[in-house]
């Protein structure tokens, strides 16, 4: 079995519960990255020894938090020795608005996992995007590159949705299948 790691902010506890659908469905590891932006020293280890890295942040005013920041920028010690190297990479992201910028998100964590010289995994699920399609569909948001959710600014982790949640379960899932394929 691969070894799969999820590093994610999370502001308000929205991006928690995406991040806890994503390693149930990958069988993960969670690493927070704290208010202040750090990782205890051990999960630094563990990134290095994982075989596939999720990463996941709230999309705060078109990017990722400053706290998912201020961990990419140390991880320019991995970066130097290349540590990470051809590790499969994924990404999601949150926000309240039903687009919210949130590809910019992604294609910050996406080029981020290229600096470390990786290999990106998308959903592989196709849209909801029929007249019949409900707001809790999995995949609404129609994201190939990584797992989206939608959250009302008034509305509390709890409050959820379940298509959302089950759109990063099944993310999680295809990212850890790919991590098993790729070990042989």
């Amino acid at each position: 079995m691969a070894k799969t790691v999820v590093v994610f902010h999370s502001g308000y506890g929205h991006t928690l519960r995406m991040a806890q659908a994503v390693a149930e469905g990958a069988g993960a590891q969670l690493l927070a990255i704290d208010a202040e932006g750090n990782l205890p020293e051990a999960a630094w280890e563990a990134l290095n020894a994982a075989d596939a890295i999720i990463m996941g942040s709230p999309t705060y005013m078109g990017s990722v938090s400053w706290q998912f920041k201020k961990f990419a920028d140390a991880s320019s010690k991995p970066w130097f020795s290349q540590a990470w190297k051809d590790k499969l990479f994924a990404g999601f992201t949150n926000s309240a608005s039903m687009n919210g910028d949130k590809l910019s998100t992604l294609h910050y964590l996406f080029t981020l996992a290229m600096q470390h010289g990786g290999l990106w995994v998308g959903t592989g699920m196709m849209p909801a995007n029929s007249k019949a399609a409900k707001r809790d569909d999995v995949n609404y948001l129609a994201s190939f590159s990584g797992a989206m959710a939608q959250s009302p600014s008034d509305a509390s982790p709890a409050e959820m949705l379940s298509g959302d949640l089950e759109t990063a379960r099944l993310f999680g899932k295809r990212v850890a299948e790919t991590a098993v394929k790729l070990r042989g």
